[in-house]
C-alpha cells in the first residue's frame, strides 16, 4: 500500500486563558487504496512556511509504503520534529485503520484501559490559581501543573494558595520553564520542601543535565527534566548523570511515537518515571497520547495532553474525561475521526 496524497492544515484557535492562539499542524496521509490517517503536532510558525514544506514532503513520500516508519526518521525533509511527529502519527493511524487494529495493539498491546490526565492551571494571580485548582479537583483532576513565573516569592505564594485550596488530595507539579539560575533554584527548592510537590520540572535556565543533577543532590524535592530531551541519545545522557527522578516527554519535540517509546525504555531501565506532556493537542494528538500511554507499562503517572475541560475541538465524537481519566478509544487506528469542516473553518491562510 503506497502513499499518494498529503494534506496539511494549520489551524489557530483563540485561547482566552493564555491570551494567544493555540496552533496545530494537522496532516492527512492518503493511499492509492483510498484509505487515510490523521496526525497532529503543535506549531508556532506561520501557515505559509508549512504550505511550502507540504509540496516538498509530498514529492518525497509519494509512492512509499505506509509501513516504512523507521525510514521517516532518516529523511532530511522531515527533519523538523513537529513535522516528523505529525506525519509519523498519521501513518500509525493509517496502519491501524488498514489492519483494523487500534494503535495500542501495534505498540505492544493495551496495558491499561483508562489513562489519568494531568491538567495545567492557567497563568493567573495566586488567589485565582487556588480557586482554579479547587475547580479542577472537583472535576476529578487530581494531578495539576503550575507554571512558574521565575519570581520566587510569587511562585511560592501561588503554590501555597493551591495547596491550601486543594489539600493533600491533589498531586502538584511546578513547571520551572527554565526561569531560575542555579542559586535562585536552590532557594526555590528550599521553599518547596514543605509543600509536598510531586516534582519540579526544568527549573534551570541552563539546559545542562549535570547542573540539574547537582541541584538534585542538594534538595529533597524530586526533580524532572524534559525541555532538553529531543532524542533518545539525550534521554540516555540525562539518566546517566542522574538529572531527575521524572521525565516529561513531548511528542512534538521528540518527533513522534517511536522516539518517545525508545526514551521510555531508557527511562525504565534507569527507574525514571515518564510522563507525557509539553504542548497540548487539539485533535488526534490527544488520542495518540492515550494509545501510547495505554501500551507502555512504565507510564503509570498522569499525562498532560489536553486542557480541562477536555479540548477535543476538532474531533467529530468528543473524548470524555471521567474523574480525571479518559478511556482509550478502542477503534481502528487511534479510534477517532477528525472533523474536516471545523479544520477548514479555523485554518490559517498562507
Amino acid at each position: 500500500m503506497k502513499i499518494n496524497d498529503l494534506d496539511f492544515y494549520v489551524v489557530a484557535v483563540p485561547d482566552e486563558e493564555y491570551a494567544r492562539p493555540r496552533r496545530s499542524l494537522f496532516v492527512r496521509v492518503a493511499t492509492d487504496r483510498a484509505t487515510y490517517g490523521w496526525g497532529e503536532a503543535a506549531v508556532g510558525e506561520p501557515a505559509g512556511d508549512w504550505a511550502v514544506r507540504r509540496a516538498a514532503v509530498q514529492s518525497l513520500l509519494e509512492g512509499r509504503s505506509i509501513f516504512d516508519l523507521e525510514e521517516l526518521h532518516t529523511l532530511d525533509a522531515l527533519a523538523p520534529p513537529v513535522l516528523r511527529c505529525a506525519v509519523e502519527m498519521a501513518l500509525w493511524d493509517l496502519i491501524g485503520r488498514t489492519l483494523k487494529q487500534p494503535v495500542f495493539n501495534l505498540l505492544g498491546g493495551r496495558y491499561r484501559r483508562r489513562v489519568a490526565m494531568a491538567v495545567r492551571l492557567p497563568p493567573c494571580s495566586p488567589e485565582r490559581a487556588g480557586q482554579a485548582a479547587r475547580e479542577r479537583a472537583d472535576q476529578g483532576y487530581h494531578t495539576q501543573i503550575l507554571t512558574a513565573s521565575g519570581r520566587l516569592e510569587e511562585d511560592v505564594k501561588m503554590l501555597a494558595e493551591v495547596r491550601e485550596s486543594t489539600g493533600a488530595e491533589v498531586k502538584l507539579r511546578l513547571d520551572g520553564r527554565g526561569k531560575y539560575a542555579l542559586e535562585s533554584a536552590r532557594d526555590l527548592c528550599a521553599a518547596l520542601e514543605e509543600y509536598d510537590v510531586q516534582f519540579l520540572l526544568d527549573p534551570l535556565v541552563a539546559r545542562e543535565f549535570f547542573l540539574l543533577a547537582t541541584l538534585g543532590r542538594e534538595t529533597t524535592v524530586p526533580l524532572a527534566f524534559g525541555r532538553a530531551v529531543s532524542s533518545p541519545a539525550e534521554m540516555l545522557a540525562a539518566v546517566r548523570c542522574g538529572a531527575g527522578r521524572f521525565a516529561t516527554l513531548d511528542l512534538s519535540q521528540l518527533g513522534g511515537l517511536i522516539p518517545v517509546k525508545r526514551c521510555a525504555v531508557i527511562a525504565a531501565a534507569a527507574r525514571v518515571h515518564v510522563t507525557l506532556g509539553g504542548r497540548t493537542f487539539l485533535g488526534p494528538g490527544t488520542a495518540a497520547v492515550l494509545h501510547l500511554a495505554a501500551s507502555t507499562s512504565g507510564m503509570t503517572e498522569s499525562h498532560q495532553c489536553a486542557g480541562a475541560p477536555l479540548d477535543d475541538f476538532f474531533l467529530r465524537e468528543p473524548l470524555s474525561a471521567v474523574r480525571g481519566m479518559i478511556s482509550v478509544p478502542p477503534g481502528p487506528g487511534f479510534g477517532v475521526e477528525v472533523d474536516r469542516g471545523k479544520l477548514e473553518k479555523f485554518q490559517v491562510s498562507p
